[in-house]
């Protein structure tokens, strides 16, 4: 029994992280360097959404603040259509576009304006809502698909754990602990991947839900700008 507790602890000592990863089936190992990549990917994509939206939020800001300060439309909208322009302010330029060559076109009647520049606005939002969600859609397939991945790698290593105890012909704790830890650890880095990516992608959806109503909010606002503007010229 001491000979037998003494093995027991002397694997129990050598059971490292990578000594784990070493020892594990080819199909284990495999499935847990691909939870490692989806995790380092999950990761950057994380890092990227953060700068994102916090610059989008920024851009937006200031921009509300110089429009709603009172300067010109035109002026406005000549200091902006030369730049690579997000969020509010592409709204404001797509918008602005389309009231010009309407007006510089010399067109014989408005009365399809307002409705252009509803369409306008909307296709601009729907196309600046879809560059902000990129790659969100990879988070929530990490955060939903990861744990069963990992959950895969844990029943190909218990089954070959099972193997090694019936080729032993014993159930011996040095036997059986090193091939259960390979098992648990690709449920562990399941997990591990699954979790923040779970996190990131509700709080990315809540950010993009905000931006987005901020947008839609704004292209109400400026349509009914440009609508008075319209009545004042009929």
């Amino acid at each position: 029994m001491e000979d037998l507790g003494q093995s027991a602890l002397s694997a129990g000592a050598n059971i490292s992280l990578w000594s784990l990863f070493i020892q594990a089936h080819l199909i284990v190992k495999i499935v847990m360097i691909g939870l490692i990549l989806a995790s380092v990917w999950c990761w950057a994509i994380m890092i990227d959404k953060t700068i994102l939206y916090r610059r989008a939020k920024g851009q937006m800001d200031r921009f509300e603040q110089i429009f709603w300060s009172g300067q010109s439309l035109e002026e406005l909208y000549r200091t902006l259509s030369q730049r690579n322009n997000t969020g509010s302010a592409a709204l404001f330029v797509t918008a602005m576009r389309e009231w010009k060559r309407t007006y510089e076109g010399g067109a014989r009647s408005i009365g399809g304006l307002q409705m252009r520049l509803d369409k306008v606005m909307d296709v601009a939002i729907a196309q600046q809502t879809e560059r902000w969600e990129q790659r969100l859609l990879i988070l929530a397939t990490v955060g939903s698909a990861g744990p069963f991945i990992g959950l895969f790698g844990t029943v190909w290593g218990i089954m070959t754990s099972f193997q090694a105890i019936a080729a032993a012909q014993t159930t011996n704790l040095a036997v059986v602990a090193p091939g259960i830890a390979e098992a648990l650890l690709a449920t562990a880095l399941g997990l591990l991947a699954a979790i923040p990516a779970v996190i990131a992608y509700n709080k990315f959806s809540s950010q993009l839900g905000r931006l987005t109503t901020r947008l839609e909010g704004f292209a109400d606002e400026f349509s009914a700008i440009l609508s008075r503007q319209m009545d004042e010229r009929a």
